[in-house]
């Protein structure tokens, strides 16, 4: 939290419109730091933020809820908006200025329609699943960067593909922005905290935990090599009532093949009811071969 030696919570200054934002923009002392956010914040979002503040500076939050990440038949008209919540929330966290535009004054009527695509890596994934999802992340985020114009943007772990491909992004494109990861805040059984959580019934909630099983019972069988670590992802996955895998992945750090010995990313997709779920979780992984790398 950041109170005021009164005592009582310091709201944040909010923008709502771009030239709101460069005037209270030019005001942050630096360095900036920026939290891009769709709203509907939760335990995951707060720890983003106090990332953030530990940072020094100023923290900048953006909540938008970006149109272009949505495909045909998704959830862009009933993801959760609460936005009286989410500046409270931001009150008690601390930060300095929050960005809550409108979807013309992100997607300015009359624009050509230039996007930044994510080139190969965007079609894997959650690429596949979801063609022009990531184009559509890319580019807000790049709207953003150009907006706020931080020094340092933060992004959960949790969203391990939409992290490595922005943090391309910035470097490919000499953005000039450090992209730093925050670990998945996790709940009591380990299941990823998500706005989309609050979709689930208690039976799909149930199926759901299966997720975080699986991707704890990889990690664990990384010892015995990259294919003992998806066999054995793959068991907790299988056959649990209410919950359709979409994919099940081991790749290394950067979402390239898996190493046969050393760091690597196990990937899961799944769906419980109509809400799709995603996860991941670090691993590393040995050689079982004879002689292999210990």
């Amino acid at each position: 939290m950041n109170p005021t030696t009164t005592g009582i919570l310091r709201r944040p200054a909010v923008a709502g419109t771009p030239a709101e934002l460069a005037r209270l923009r030019a005001e942050l002392p630096g360095p900036v730091v920026l939290v891009p956010t769709m709203g509907a914040l939760h335990e995951g979002h707060r720890a983003l933020v106090r990332a953030a503040r530990a940072r020094g500076g100023s923290v900048v939050v953006s909540v938008f809820v970006n149109p272009t990440q949505f495909g045909p038949g998704e959830d862009f008209d009933r993801y959760p908006r609460t936005w009286d919540a989410d500046l409270a929330a931001l009150a008690e966290e601390g930060a300095d200025l929050v960005f809550h535009p409108a979807v013309d004054d992100v997607y300015p009527p009359g624009s050509l329609g230039v996007t930044v695509q994510p080139g190969p890596l965007g079609a894997v994934l959650e690429g596949a699943v979801r063609p022009g999802h990531f184009a559509g992340v890319l580019t807000v985020v790049a709207k953003l960067f150009g907006l706020i114009r931080p020094d340092v943007a933060v992004f959960g772990e949790k969203d391990y593909q939409q992290l490595t491909l922005i943090r391309a992004m910035s470097r490919e494109l000499a953005l000039g922005v450090e992209v730093a990861g925050v670990p998945t805040v996790r709940e009591d059984d380990g299941m990823a905290l998500s706005s989309r959580n609050r979709y689930l019934s208690a039976e799909q909630r149930s199926a759901a935990a299966a997720i975080s099983a699986a991707l704890r019972a990889g990690a664990a069988a990384g010892p015995r090599g990259a294919a003992a670590v998806l066999d054995a992802a793959g068991q907790v996955l299988a056959g649990v009532p209410g919950l359709v895998p979409d994919y099940l992945e081991l790749t290394d750090p950067d979402l390239g093949p898996a190493p046969a010995a050393g760091p690597a990313r196990l990937l899961v997709a799944a769906r419980a009811g109509s809400t799709r779920l995603i996860d991941n979780l670090a691993v590393t992984l040995h050689d079982p071969k004879p002689g292999g790398p210990r």
